[in-house]
């Protein structure tokens, strides 16, 4: 590729940075652009536009004419491009957020006390019900049954179930086999 900036061009530019920038990001911005790409930098352009602000200061100080103009334009765009890919390297991985591969959940505190106690345990406990409290929590609480549900299977009214279920929660809380399941 022939450079469009010939040592003559430089030469005369010299001192008057702004066309002299101007002259040099047009010649080489498109290759700099290019041998990023090329080089699988994240985002080239705006390495690109890094490589030509640490080229800006350091135009009166170049020697090597066009030769040596392309070779520092060039070698800075080296070290970015590997600076770049040394961050990417250190850089965590991002992934999408997948919610059916989530395996984690939350258990209910039912769920964990339930957990705690073996089926002999809960059945000792609910002997110390009545039968219309124990049927109730059994629904309610071991069927996972809404109170509507419990109310039409018992043949009573939501809020008798409710009262029930308030009345056996209470004497259960109460009971020494429950108190060391329960914190204060």
């Amino acid at each position: 590729m022939t450079d469009a900036l010939t040592d003559e061009a430089l030469h005369a530019l010299k001192g008057n940075n702004a066309e002299l920038f101007g002259a040099v990001y047009q010649t080489y911005a498109g290759q700099v652009l290019g041998y990023l790409t090329a080089k699988g930098v994240q985002d080239p352009e705006a390495i690109t536009q890094d490589v030509f602000l640490a080229v800006l200061p350091r135009l009166d100080d170049i020697s090597g004419g066009v030769h040596g103009l392309r070779t520092f334009i060039f070698s800075v765009a080296h070290a970015r491009m590997v600076d770049e890919h040394r961050k990417q390297s250190r850089a965590p991985e991002h992934h999408e957020f997948e919610p059916e591969r989530d395996t984690r959940e939350a258990s209910s505190a039912e769920a964990e006390a339930m957990g705690l106690l073996a089926p002999q345990e809960v059945m000792r406990l609910l002997d110390y019900l009545g039968d219309d409290q124990r049927e109730v929590l059994t629904l309610r609480i071991v069927a996972g049954l809404t109170v509507e549900q419990v109310a039409d299977i018992m043949g009573k009214s939501a809020g008798a179930v409710k009262q029930l279920q308030r009345r056996a929660l209470i004497t259960l809380r109460e009971h020494s086999a429950v108190k060391e399941y329960v914190s204060p």
